[in-house]
C-alpha cells in the first residue's frame, strides 16, 4: 500500500467521526496562476506604505515571536529566517514571471481605486437611497443558510452551529432545544459542544472597519468524555483549559496529556488536536444590537446579518521541519463544487459569503485563497524563501491565542464589553466600553496601547476615522500637558508629511504612556473603538456595493476614498518608480512596485523597502 493511500485512509478515519464528514474529502490540485488574482493570499494591508516607519502595521502579522520560542508551527517572518527575509521592512512579494500575473502589482482595486467600484455599481442601475441599511443589517441570513442549505453539496462544510441556539450560555457553551443537534446533555441542557471565545481584537475586523467577529470552538467527542467513556462537562472544560494553555504557551510541567477518554492524546505545545473545529461568523456592525439584545442574537455590536460564515477543521498534524519544499507557484488543493480549500498546514477551510441578494453562498477558490493569507504556514503556495500565512498565528489560528483569560474569555465576543449609549445622537460615538486594556505578555504594556503606539490609526490599513482623529485632537493639546497639539496630517509635501506623522506618533505615545487612552473607570475610551450610528450605516452601505457587484476578488473592505497609506509620498532617497520605470507623481496612488531583474534566484522578487 503506497503512502498516498495510507494518508487518505488516516484522514478518512479522522473525518468520519464528524457530524457532516460522511464521505472522504476529495479535492484536486489545480494551478492557481489561472486566477485573476493568483496571489490573493497577499492581503490588501500588505501593500500599504508605513510612512517612514511611523505606522508599522506589518509587525502585527510578520513577527518572530512565536517562531523564536518554537511555539507551534509558525515561521519567522521578521528577519530571523534568511529564506523568508524581513517582511516588516521589505515588499518582498513572490517572483514575477512571464507565465503569471505580477504580485508586485496591487490587485485590490476596491480599496486603492474606490471609483472603479462606484463605476461597476452604477452599471447595475440601483439607487442606494432605496436601501434601508438599519433594516438590512438586522435581517438574519445565517439562519436561512443553516436551515435550507446545510445539506447541499456546496454547503458541505457549513458549520453545524445553529444560530437559533445562540447566544451561548453564561459559561460560553452553546446549548440547544433540539436534542438532535446536541452531542450530550449536561446539568444546563443539551450541549452542542461549541463554546464561544471572547478574544482581544485589533487591526483586522474592527467596529470602525464595519466588521465584527464571533468565534466558536469545538473539539472531537473524546475530549468531551470522561475516562469511562461517558460525556462529562467538567472533563470537556478541563480539556479546553489544557488546550488554551498549550496555545498560549502557559503549560505546566504536569500537563502532558489531555484527560478522560482523550488521555492518550499528547498535549502538543502550540498545536490544536485533530478534529478541532472553528466557526467564525463575521457580522456587520450594529451599534443598536445591545439595545434589543432580547431580540438580537448577539452582543458586542454584532448584527443579525452576517457578511460571512468561515470554518476550519483540523485533519492533520503539521510540522514544517518535515516539509518537502514545493515549487514556485505550487498548485492549490481544493474542491470547487464543495467550496473548500486545504490551507496546506493541516486544516480544511470553507467560507460562505453574501450573494448579490444578501443570501449566503459558498466562496470560490480565488476568494478562499485570500483566507490562506492569514491562516497558513510554510506550505508552498509561494517559493521557499517566501511563505503564506503570518508569523503571529499559532497553528494558523488567529483568535484563540488571544482569548481573554479564564471565564472572561469563555463568552460571546463583545468588543471590550460594548454597551450602547441610548442618549447618543446619530453622529456621536455609539456606546461605552466596560473593559480595560489586557496586558501584552511580551511587551509588558496594554494590547491596545501597543497597537496605537505602532500604527497611529484604527486598523492595519493605517487609516484614522474622522471621529477618532477629532477625539485625539480634543485630548492631546498643550493645555493638557502635552508637548504639542495633535496635528492633522500635512500632505502638502514629503517633508511636511514626515513632520506631522512623526509628531502624531510622538504624541500618541505620550497619550498612551499617561494612560489617557483610558477613561476614569480604567476602560478604553469608546471614541477610539466605536463609530456613530450614522458612520456605521454609511460604511455598511459602501460594503453593500461590493455585495451587489460581487467584486470580492478586488477587496472586501470599503473606503470612500483611497487611504493615504496607498499614496506616494516618498523622497528621492527612499523613492521608487512604476515597474516600467515611469516616475511616481507626488500623492499618486501606488499601483505597482519594481522588482529584481537580475539573472539570479531573486529575479522577479520585489526590491522596495517599506
Amino acid at each position: 500500500m503506497n503512502k498516498a493511500i495510507l494518508f487518505f485512509l488516516s484522514v478518512f478515519s479522522i473525518l468520519n467521526g464528524s457530524e457532516f464528514m460522511k464521505e472522504p474529502m476529495l479535492g484536486e490540485f489545480k494551478d492557481r496562476t489561472l486566477f485573476e488574482n493568483p496571489y490573493a493570499n497577499i492581503p490588501a494591508q500588505c501593500y500599504i506604505e508605513t510612512s517612514y516607519g511611523t505606522q508599522n502595521a506589518c509587525l502585527f502579522c510578520h513577527s518572530n515571536a512565536a517562531s523564536r520560542i518554537k511555539l507551534g508551527n509558525t515561521l519567522s517572518q521578521a528577519g530571523l529566517n534568511p529564506k523568508v527575509g524581513n517582511l516588516q521592512t521589505e515588499y518582498a512579494f513572490g517572483p514575477a514571471t512571464e507565465f503569471t500575473k505580477n504580485p508586485n502589482i496591487n490587485p485590490w482595486k476596491n480599496i486603492i481605486d474606490p471609483k472603479s467600484l462606484d463605476d461597476a455599481f452604477k452599471k447595475l442601475g440601483t439607487n442606494t437611497n432605496n436601501w434601508d441599511m438599519q433594516k438590512y443589517i438586522k435581517e438574519d441570513n445565517w439562519q436561512q443558510a443553516y436551515d435550507t442549505k446545510k445539506d447541499s453539496k456546496a454547503f458541505r462544510l457549513f458549520p453545524n452551529l445553529n444560530p437559533k441556539s445562540l447566544p451561548a450560555d453564561s459559561d460560553g457553551f452553546v446549548r440547544t432545544l433540539n436534542v438532535k443537534e446536541a452531542v450530550f446533555k449536561d446539568h444546563m441542557g443539551p450541549n452542542t459542544g461549541w463554546r464561544a471565545v471572547n478574544f482581544i481584537p485589533y487591526g483586522i475586523f474592527t467596529p470602525y472597519s464595519g466588521s465584527v467577529s464571533g468565534i466558536y470552538i469545538k473539539l472531537a467527542k473524546k475530549f468531551m468524555q470522561n475516562k469511562n467513556g461517558k460525556f462529562d462537562l467538567n472533563t470537556y472544560k478541563r480539556n479546553l483549559t489544557l488546550l488554551e494553555r498549550a496555545i498560549q504557551d502557559r503549560l505546566e510541567t504536569s500537563d502532558k496529556y489531555y484527560v478522560g477518554e482523550a488521555k492518550t492524546v499528547e498535549i502538543e505545545r502550540g498545536l490544536f488536536p485533530l478534529g478541532t473545529q472553528f466557526a467564525h461568523p463575521l457580522h456587520y456592525v450594529d451599534v443598536q444590537a445591545d439595545e434589543q439584545y432580547t431580540n438580537n442574537k448577539f452582543p458586542g455590536l454584532r448584527s443579525n446579518r452576517v457578511k460571512e460564515i468561515r470554518y476550519m477543521y483540523k485533519y492533520q498534524m503539521y510540522y514544517p521541519d518535515e516539509l518537502v519544499t514545493k515549487e514556485e507557484d505550487a498548485p492549490l488543493y481544493y474542491n470547487e463544487q464543495e467550496t473548500w480549500i486545504d490551507n496546506g498546514a493541516g486544516w480544511y477551510m470553507a467560507g460562505f459569503i453574501e450573494n448579490k441578494n444578501g443570501e449566503l453562498r459558498g466562496q470560490n477558490p480565488e476568494e478562499l485563497l485570500s483566507c490562506i493569507g492569514c491562516h497558513s504556514s510554510t506550505y508552498g503556495f509561494e517559493p521557499e524563501q517566501f511563505t503564506s500565512g503570518t508569523g503571529n498565528t499559532i497553528d494558523t489560528v488567529w483568535a484563540f491565542p488571544r482569548k481573554l483569560p479564564n471565564d472572561l474569555g469563555w463568552k460571546e465576543m463583545n468588543y471590550f464589553g460594548y454597551k450602547q449609549n441610548k442618549q447618543a445622537k446619530a453622529h456621536e460615538t455609539s456606546g461605552h466600553t466596560q473593559m480595560g486594556d489586557p496586558i501584552n505578555k511580551e511587551a509588558k504594556i496594554g494590547e491596545f496601547r501597543y497597537f496605537l503606539d505602532h500604527v497611529v490609526g484604527a486598523s492595519l490599513y493605517g487609516d484614522m476615522p474622522k471621529a477618532m482623529e477629532q477625539f485625539l485632537q480634543s485630548k492631546i493639546v498643550k493645555k493638557n500637558g502635552y508637548s504639542s497639539d495633535f496635528p492633522s496630517l500635512d500632505l502638502n509635501s514629503v517633508l511636511s508629511l514626515k513632520r506631522s506623522q512623526k509628531l502624531r506618533l510622538k504624541l500618541i505615545r505620550e497619550f498612551t504612556a499617561k494612560k489617557d487612552y483610558l477613561n476614569a473607570y480604567g476602560n478604553i475610551h469608546a471614541e477610539l473603538l466605536y463609530p456613530s450610528l450614522k458612520s456605521s450605516l454609511e460604511t455598511a452601505k459602501g460594503y453593500r456595493k461590493i455585495v451587489a457587484t460581487q467584486r470580492y476578488r478586488y477587496g472586501k473592505d470599503y473606503f470612500k476614498e483611497t487611504p493615504f497609506t496607498y499614496k506616494y509620498y516618498r523622497d528621492k532617497k527612499n523613492g521608487f518608480t512604476h515597474i516600467d520605470g515611469t516616475p511616481y507623481k507626488f500623492g499618486e496612488t501606488i499601483t505597482d512596485r519594481p522588482y529584481d531583474t537580475s539573472e539570479t534566484i531573486l529575479k522577479g522578487v520585489g526590491t522596495t523597502l517599506t
